[in-house]
């Protein structure tokens, strides 16, 4: 069963370039529709957000993919992409749109687990396969689908500003 698996995932990883164009491009759709969505509409907090997550996954694309640091540069990437979030929330956003949330939920999952790539791979490499690199492998390609998916729909899809409001005690609902 698990050499099964194992071919699986590896068979995974060699599509995993195509599949960093993929998400971009989603990104890049995701704007796109918002743009064309926000269009005569007081409210274009998606259309930003989707704007700054398409910048910062186009200019992931430039990472040379064989460098001995390419998760570090991922974790970078989405930490500084964070900070841009927080920025543009400190300074533009008027609305907490349910993006938000989602949006800094995703990208901190998505560092965590580049993080323990890089730890994995470089500061204490292990040649043998194990588990970490399948839920990495399937974990941050649905974390980057479901962004994306949210940006769209700008729905809970997953209950995570419900749960937010549970954990703060708050009766009505922050975001829109």
């Amino acid at each position: 069963m698990d050499s099964n698996l194992e071919s699986i995932f590896f068979s995974l990883a060699e599509i995993g370039d195509l599949l960093g164009i993929f998400i971009t491009w989603l990104f890049v759709f995701t704007f796109l529709y918002n743009l064309s969505a926000a269009i005569n509409k007081p409210d274009n907090s998606r259309t930003q957000l989707s704007f700054i997550m398409m910048i910062s996954y186009t200019l992931t694309l430039y990472i040379y993919a064989y460098t001995p640091s390419v998760y570090l540069q991922l974790f970078a990437f989405d930490v500084a992409t964070i900070i841009v979030i927080f920025i543009w929330r400190k300074c533009f956003g008027k609305i907490i749109s349910i993006s938000f949330y989602y949006l800094i939920v995703g990208l901190t999952t998505n560092a965590i687990f580049f993080m323990a790539m890089h730890i994995d791979t470089i500061i204490q490499p292990y040649d043998g396969y194990w588990w970490l690199w399948g839920v990495y492998g399937l974990v941050v390609p649905l974390v980057d689908l479901t962004m994306a998916v949210v940006l769209i729909v700008n729905k809970d899809i997953l209950g995570l500003v419900k749960l937010k409001n549970v954990v703060l005690n708050r009766k009505a609902p922050v975001a829109r």
